[in-house]
């Protein structure tokens, strides 16, 4: 069996990736605010074992329980791979750094910098024995490389990110049966957050109108074809330890 651990999977790129996911002798184990109806059906249909497990991560004190939590259903003596996609993230504040309030600031950095770093922590802890596949998967962005007006928070929040999972490859490669860590960019894809970019203001964020460009002339990717390249990164044999790559560039 193979335990795919995955968080924000119930829309957007992280349904797109479970979605791909759902397989003979694959167990998915969902972190996310609510459950996807399609998944589950789904699932059932091609008997596939999904779990849900319904958190906001921005609780981040609550992260190592719920790890706890998540492994229970995970039996080690059968255990042929297991994997985490720390996917879920938020966008907002969109705005200058002055005008970014401090508790959507705070928020923000909770959830797609903090919580993946605790998730992949208590993750590492509790397969630290394994001699099995054990493989970390951050989703990165350019904007961890390149500095965007009115995404302070964003690019910050990436960055620290792919810094962050650099780290864990080194700290790795000391250990027995290491886990291995990748951070992947998956372009622009077509979900609620890109919703998000084209409300702001083009005071807050002046490329906004590149994002609506890129909506309507139809260049945006479509979370199902962004999850099936991201999980051929995940199960390949050619899954880069410590690297830092984007979907368009490498696949």
């Amino acid at each position: 069996m193979k335990y795919f651990i995955i968080t924000g999977a119930s829309k957007g790129l992280g349904e797109g990736l479970a979605l791909e996911l759902l397989r003979e002798d694959h167990h998915l184990l969902c972190i996310s605010r609510s459950e996807s109806e399609q998944l589950r059906k789904l699932a059932a249909a091609k008997n596939v074992s999904l779990d849900f497990f319904l958190y906001d991560l921005a609780n981040t004190q609550g992260i190592p329980a719920l790890v706890e939590d998540i492994f229970k259903k995970i039996d080690s003596t059968q255990t042929e791979g297991i994997y985490l996609v720390n996917n879920a993230g938020l966008v907002s504040p969109v705005d200058r750094a002055e005008n970014c309030p401090p508790e959507e600031a705070e928020k923000h950095l909770r959830v797609n910098l903090i919580a993946p770093m605790l998730l992949t922590s208590s993750f590492i802890k509790h397969v630290r024995d394994w001699h099995t596949e054990k493989r970390v998967l951050h989703i990165s962005s350019g904007a961890a490389q390149n500095p965007y007006y009115g995404w302070s928070c964003y690019c910050t929040g990436k960055a620290g990110l792919d810094m962050f999972g650099q780290c864990v490859s080194e700290e790795q490669k000391e250990e027995k049966y290491p886990v291995k860590t990748m951070s992947v960019a998956p372009g622009i894809i077509d979900t609620g957050m890109q919703t998000t970019i084209r409300g702001s203001s083009e005071r807050a964020f002046i490329h906004r109108d590149k994002f609506v460009s890129l909506k309507e002339t139809g260049q945006l990717v479509p979370p199902a074809v962004a999850g099936k390249k991201l999980a051929g990164i995940l199960l390949s044999e050619n899954f880069k330890d410590g690297a830092i790559t984007d979907i368009r560039d490498s696949y």
